[in-house]
């Protein structure tokens, strides 16, 4: 019985190991980072692949089972991610448990701004969130509007869709290039 277990998860595992890689390449996309006002650093990239991975757990919660199995096995993947980060370089054993406890309270806090700033009604909560944590204040609006975009875009897909769509994402069109379109 206990092998039938580790079978069941293992069995899953490559999918979310997948759906991470997707979402990490999609919080690398350049212009999140050129027009999205997003530093390009670590720290720009953890909010980044934070605000990717939260717009994908948020659908997941939403979803029928196994899909909130499939939601934690999808933050682990993160967070493995994240410590061999750190480890690749060159933090110490010693000093990667402190690393990755501030980067899972950072991680939740903004969980928990995304998460209240979408539950008001308009883009400006959003915005004003993601300019504390994510990028420049003057980008953030542009940012907002990718975020919703993506949430509108994640609101059809199923299960499936999340595991084997490519295009989880929109792309990030600034606000000025969407004007001379």
């Amino acid at each position: 019985m206990i092998f039938g277990l580790f079978g069941k998860r293992a069995s899953r595992r490559s999918p979310v190991d997948t759906l991470f890689a997707r979402v990490a390449e999609a919080s690398r996309l350049p212009a999140l980072y050129i027009e999205g006002g997003i530093p390009d650093s670590f720290e720009g990239r953890f909010e980044s692949l934070t605000l990717h991975v939260f717009l994908v757990l948020r659908r997941l919660r939403e979803l029928p089972p196994p899909a909130a199995e499939l939601a934690q096995e999808f933050v682990d993947a993160c967070f493995a991610y994240l410590e061999l980060g750190f480890r690749n370089g060159g933090v110490s054993d010693i000093a990667v448990p402190k690393k990755m406890k501030k980067i899972g309270q950072m991680f939740y806090g903004r969980v928990q701004a995304y998460e209240a700033a979408l539950a008001t009604s308009g883009p400006g909560a959003l915005a004003e969130a993601l300019g504390r944590n994510a990028c420049a204040a003057e980008a953030a609006p542009a940012l907002a509007a990718y975020m919703l975009t993506a949430q509108e875009q994640l609101a059809s897909a199923g299960l499936d869709d999340i595991l084997s769509r490519d295009d989880l994402f929109p792309a990030f069109v600034a606000p000025e290039a969407a004007h001379d379109a």
